[in-house]
C-alpha cells in the first residue's frame, strides 16, 4: 500500500480545540507532525483530551487532519507561529520513520 505524500500547510497551531469522530469530549492539538512508538505513521497532530490535559502518556490522541469533525478554537498564533508554519512546515517534503525518528525521505535523482 503507497501511503500519498503529505502536505503540511495550513496546518492548525497548538493549542486548537477540535472535536474527532469516536473521541469525547474534544482534544486539544499540543504536537504536530509525529508519529506513536507503536507505529511507523506519521500523523498530523498529536493531542490530550481537553479539559483534562496531559496526565500520562497513554491518554494522548493522535490523529490526522481528516479525523477532525469539528473546529472549537484557533490556538494562538503570533510572528514565531505564522514564521515556524511558513519556513518549516510549509517547507517539508516527505517524511518518513527510521528507527523510530522522523527524517526527510531521499528524493531519488533521474540520470
Amino acid at each position: 500500500m503507497e501511503e500519498t505524500k503529505k502536505n503540511y500547510k495550513g496546518m492548525l497551531p497548538l493549542g486548537s480545540v477540535v472535536k474527532l469522530d469516536r473521541v469525547e469530549p474534544y482534544v486539544m492539538i499540543c504536537g504536530r507532525i509525529v508519529c506513536a512508538q507503536s507505529d511507523d505513521h506519521i500523523y498530523d497532530y498529536v493531542g490530550c483530551l481537553y479539559p483534562e490535559g496531559i496526565g500520562k502518556n497513554d491518554e494522548l490522541v493522535f490523529f490526522d487532519r481528516e479525523a477532525i469533525e469539528e473546529l472549537f478554537f484557533i490556538g494562538y498564533q503570533d510572528e514565531y507561529e505564522l514564521m515556524y508554519r511558513t519556513e518549516i512546515l510549509d517547507q517539508l517534503g516527505e517524511l518518513v520513520v527510521e528507527d523510530g525518528e522522523l527524517v526527510e525521505a531521499e528524493t531519488e535523482t533521474e540520470v
